[in-house]
């Protein structure tokens, strides 16, 4: 049986284990050390295979998919004749599935160095190279797993009179330990049906005294329509939402820290309208403290054109003006208020 066919029927058998056992996927990177065995092409002057080491960092990108790059260097002599060999490149794992073991088909590409030093050439270049081969890694515990894999390296030397030949095909077995820096997420809990209790009859309630109900946070949002005439700062009498808000506070002294944030449109430069803004937050800000509030709990900032919700395209100033009033609140102009409310 040659070794094409005993590759395939040791994938076969792999995928027939690995169905058996549970799925998992861990998205976290991992890092990978290896041990590298290497049967050089004997065009490069040598034919001992000889070991090497490798360091590659990856990650499964999805159900399908794991990516790894990194790098490895070996080494091998044959009596006078040396050869060393370091590659840096990507590699894309297909899995063929993600149960514990996890066969998979290796692509990938990147760029090798391949040092030759014998009595008839000396001489230490780079090249492009790509790679194909089998694997398959097996989980250990959740962030351990074992991964082993055999490939062709081939390349076309880049400088092919120096080497006296330019398509090498080197073989490559690599044996690696994956340690990812996340365990895998934990399965949901399972949701249980409470059981059936059986309920005694209630004596009738007796009537619940009447409690007003907590107090909440409100967010009010008012519209420069409301407020101010077009590219003005000065409010338009009377203004009854602002007295209300007025009362609220008054009414509750542990509310602090009240945020008024004024909006102005795009028209206009970006300068005026911050300016614009900040003083239509500090006109309502005036106000509420004219009705009794402490300055100390109130901040009035202004954000200019921040945060559009819609965009206007007419060519005309007055239509153009009229599209953009929804926009109050981000693009026009629109006062945000932070109270406490029953």
């Amino acid at each position: 049986m040659n070794n094409t066919k005993k590759i395939a029927l040791a994938v076969a058998m792999l995928c027939a284990a690995g169905s058996t056992l549970a799925q998992e996927i861990n998205p976290s990177w991992y890092i990978q050390p290896s041990v590298v065995g290497m049967k050089p092409d004997a065009d490069f002057g040598v034919d001992d295979k000889d070991w090497g080491g490798g360091l590659k960092f990856g990650k499964a990108i999805n159900q399908y998919w794991d990516v790894q790059f990194g790098g490895t260097h070996v080494r091998t002599e044959d009596g006078p004749a040396r050869y060393r060999q370091t590659l840096v490149g990507v590699d894309g794992l297909l899995m063929l599935s993600r149960n514990k073991v996890r066969p998979f088909i290796l692509v990938g590409a990147g760029v090798e160095r391949d040092k030759v030093e014998n009595p008839l050439r000396n001489v230490s270049k780079n090249s492009p190279y790509w790679t194909a081969g089998l694997g398959v890694q097996a989980t250990l515990t959740p962030q351990w797993s074992l991964q082993a894999d055999i490939r062709s390296v081939r390349s076309n030397l880049r400088h092919d009179e120096l080497y006296g030949f330019n398509k090498p095909n080197n073989k490559y077995v690599t044996i690696g330990l994956n340690y990812a820096f996340n365990p895998p997420p934990a399965p949901p809990a399972p949701v249980m049906a409470p059981a059936p209790v059986a309920e005694a009859p209630a004596p009738a309630p007796a009537p619940a005294p009447v409690v007003p109900p907590p107090a909440r946070f409100e967010k009010v949002t008012l519209s420069t329509t409301e407020l101010f005439a077009f590219n003005s700062a000065e409010l338009s009498m009377p203004q009854p939402k602002l007295d209300e808000i007025a009362a609220a506070l008054q009414a509750d002294p542990s509310i602090t820290d009240v945020d008024i944030t004024g909006y102005a449109d795009r028209l206009g430069s970006d300068k005026y309208n911050l300016k614009l803004s900040q003083r239509r937050a500090d006109a309502v800000r005036a106000y509420l403290v004219g009705k009794g509030v402490d300055g100390g709990r109130l901040k009035a900032y202004g954000k200019g054109e921040a945060n559009p919700v819609v965009t206007c395209t007419e060519k005309n100033r007055a239509a153009l003006i009229k599209c953009l009033e929804p926009n109050r609140r981000v693009e026009v102009e629109q006062i945000t208020i932070e109270k406490r409310v029953q």
